[in-house]
């Protein structure tokens, strides 16, 4: 089925370009052979007048300098109307990006989210994408202010799903979520997303300097400010090296840089934000040994008083948290210490051991 819709949207893709082909391929010729039948007729006529005497050479000149500015308009216009199409199209699209309703719904009297300490609950939290196919089953967990929490687990196990309740890009199906024990469905979005900084997997820059990468969350930060957090997680060598510092320019997603430079770009742009609860969805899978170790040492900066829900790839990321949650088939299946659940001889030791 997949592939026969794949199909059938890449004919119609192919249609609609062909008949946009047709359309330019017959008003631009036209355009073009009425300009040309035009000046051959002003010319057969007023050279027929020229030598009767009736109209002077200059006269001529002057009708077909006349008619040349007439038609070039047109023709431009017949040339627009590809560049016309391509712009209704992006403003369709535009207006249906718009008028998309937020998943996740705001509650019409939710309160804005006060300075927190960092204390994050799940208390019974069950959800699933398809609610048919729960992805996380009763789970109950509580992360201390200031804690480092690493989440383990195969993949598909909801690992990633429970870092998405965290900074609620869903809502979970039975159960709440709670920061400071404030319920995330009473408090406003904008307010809460303020109180949390997420570094994902494969960080996003936009198209613009170093310095607008870095201030993209806090606009008003001071020069001193940027460059101390920067040097902080590891960037001095990068910004010494760049010919303009700071005012670098930076193409969209980052692609003149290493990975290990952007992902360390996307922490100093979270750790200058100062949020209370860090949330990183395998901020270090992609990332070489050499990358992953510049890394790991500009995350004991950033998560250094902060409370932090790492979602961990890997078990040395891991073992640098302050207690690790094991999560297997939805469900919390061990809790505690790497040392504590080595000893425990359980799913996590297995995964060690391996």
């Amino acid at each position: 089925q997949n592939i026969v819709e794949h199909r059938n949207t890449v004919e119609d893709y192919r249609v609609a370009n062909v008949a946009t082909a047709r359309v330019g391929a017959i008003y631009g010729p036209s355009t073009e052979v009425v300009g040309v039948v035009g000046q051959a007729v002003l010319l057969l006529v007023g050279g027929n007048m020229v030598l009767q005497g009736d109209l002077t050479v200059g006269t001529l000149a002057a009708f077909l300098l006349y008619l040349s500015a007439f038609f070039a308009p047109i023709q431009q216009m017949v040339q627009l109307y590809n560049t016309y199409q391509q712009g209704q199209a992006a403003l369709r699209k535009l207006r249906e990006l718009l008028a998309t309703e937020p998943s996740v719904a705001e509650d019409p009297a939710a309160v804005d989210l006060p300075p927190v300490e960092g204390e994050v609950r799940l208390e019974g939290v069950s959800f699933g994408y398809d609610p048919a196919r729960p992805v996380l089953h009763a789970v109950d967990l509580r992360i201390a202010p200031g804690e480092t929490l690493a989440v383990v687990g195969a993949t598909g196990a909801g690992k990633s799903t429970i870092a998405k309740l965290v900074i609620r890009l869903y809502d979970p199906d039975a159960g709440r979520v709670l920061i400071d024990g404030h319920d995330l469905r009473r408090v406003t979005v904008a307010s809460l997303r303020s109180r949390l900084g997420v570094i994902p997997q494969e960080a996003f820059l936009f198209s613009g300097s170093v310095r607008d990468n870095l201030t993209f969350a806090r606009p008003d930060a001071g020069e001193e400010e940027v460059v101390a957090t920067a040097r902080a997680v590891g960037l001095g060598d990068l910004l010494d090296r760049l010919p303009e510092g700071l005012d670098t320019p930076v193409h969209e997603r980052g692609v003149a840089l290493s990975s290990g430079e952007r992902q360390l770009l996307a922490l100093a742009r979270a750790f200058l934000a100062r949020p209370r609860v860090l949330v990183l969805d395998e901020a270090t899978s992609n990332l070489d040994l050499a990358s992953e170790s510049r890394i790991e040492h500009a995350l004991d900066v950033v998560l250094e008083g902060r409370t932090a829900i790492v979602i961990a790839h890997r078990l040395a990321t891991a073992m640098r948290a302050d207690r690790i949650a094991v999560i297997e088939d939805g469900r919390l299946a061990e809790l505690g210490t790497s040392d504590e659940l080595l000893a425990l001889g359980g799913h996590y030791a297995g995964l060690h051991d391996a």
